[in-house]
């Protein structure tokens, strides 16, 4: 015999049946609809890219005019670039110092610039107008920024007023709009931001970073523009060990996808003595990496806080904290009078330390 399905009652039946039981009819929760996104049609995607033969591609790349150096080998034109450090290293110290260079056409310390007076756009999401000021005044003796140096400052009271908030939109969203608006406005080809942290909180996650670059990738394509932009490090990371693309606080994904980085470190032995390592580079070989970092200190000769260049050096020599640096300078010591003919014990009482310590220092 075959078993058919049972007809499915008709509301009213389910109805009356409960009220005869003396149950309350609880009709079933219609299910709701869920919309099942489509995939893409691959004939709305066909101009996503671009498909030459590699001698094509060969042909176009050899026309296009070799990228110009902005700040030395560190930061090339129409690159996306990211300059990290610690907190209260000198980070916007250093990005107005380029700002200012790229605007009048000029070098930063020894490091070469090879374009004419960019209209340079630096956008601060860091310091006052106040604090600004001051850095770059002493008394009633202001510095004179050339007229291409521009910069922005973020209004709250404006986003607040034109109600941005209530769109659909993520706030990076605006502030890249706010910015292109400006771009197209002024000109300009130069963009840095001071820092990463006003586009997105959460670049630590993947898919936020991945989303903070594809705009500034957008920016960078749309104008052929030249992008600094300023992240942290980490708070706890290790100051005994080499600065690496791993300490670009955040997501791998922001270095991966930037053409070049830099960093700024400091002297553990020395706070005053910052160095500059180059991270990463596509437009050029390694030139300052951890066997050739520049060695700078910040200093405010007049009215403009800027860092002075005092050559190269290894990046281990700065990594060594003080106790370290008084163990090297002992050793050398015991050395000179081991050579002058001095035995253990005499070194040990000359100097007022023991004679192990002596024989240790003299064996290393």
């Amino acid at each position: 015999m075959t078993d058919y399905p049972s007809p499915e009652l008709p509301e009213f039946i389910k109805q009356i049946r409960a009220e005869s039981r003396g149950l309350p009819y609880r009709p079933p929760k219609k299910k709701k609809n869920k919309d099942i996104p489509k995939p893409p049609d691959p004939e709305e995607a066909r101009y996503l890219f671009k498909v030459y033969t590699g001698n094509r591609w060969m042909e176009l790349g050899g026309r296009e005019p070799a990228a110009k150096m902005l700040f030395g080998e560190f930061w090339y034109q129409h690159e996306l670039c990211f300059l990290f450090a610690n907190t209260n290293i000198g980070k916007s110290v250093l990005a107005v110092q380029i700002g200012d260079a790229i605007a009048r056409g000029q070098k930063t310390g020894p490091f070469a610039c090879e374009v004419q007076g960019a209209k340079v756009l630096y956008a601060d999401f860091e310091l006052s107008n106040l604090q600004f000021h001051r850095r770059y005044s002493v008394q009633d003796n202001e510095y004179d920024f050339n007229d291409n140096f521009l910069r922005a400052e973020f209004d709250p009271v404006a986003h607040i007023d034109h109600n941005l908030s209530a769109s659909n939109a993520p706030n990076d969203e605006w502030l890249i709009a706010g910015l292109e608006y400006r771009i197209r406005q002024l000109k300009s080809t130069v963009l840095i931001i001071d820092n990463i942290r006003c586009l997105s909180d959460g670049t630590g996650n993947a898919a936020a970073a991945l989303r903070v670059v594809n705009l500034l990738n957008y920016l960078r394509a749309t104008y052929k523009l030249s992008i600094l932009v300023l992240a942290h490090t980490p708070k706890r990371r290790n100051q005994a060990m080499p600065l690496t693309a791993d300490d670009l606080n955040g997501s791998k994904m922001l270095i991966n996808f930037a053409d070049s980085a830099f960093t700024i470190g400091v002297n553990n032995a020395d706070n005053n003595q910052r160095y500059i390592k180059q991270i990463k580079q596509r437009s050029t070989q390694q030139v300052y990496g951890e066997d050739n970092i520049v060695l700078c200190r910040m200093e405010k000769p007049s009215n403009f806080l800027q860092f002075r260049f005092d050559g190269n050096s290894t990046e281990h020599l700065q990594l060594r904290n003080a106790a370290a640096l008084e163990r090297e300078k002992l050793a050398e010591q015991i050395s000179q009078l081991a050579a002058e003919g001095r035995t253990q014990r005499q070194i040990s009482e000359q100097l007022g330390i023991s004679l192990g310590k002596v024989n240790k220092l003299l064996n290393r």
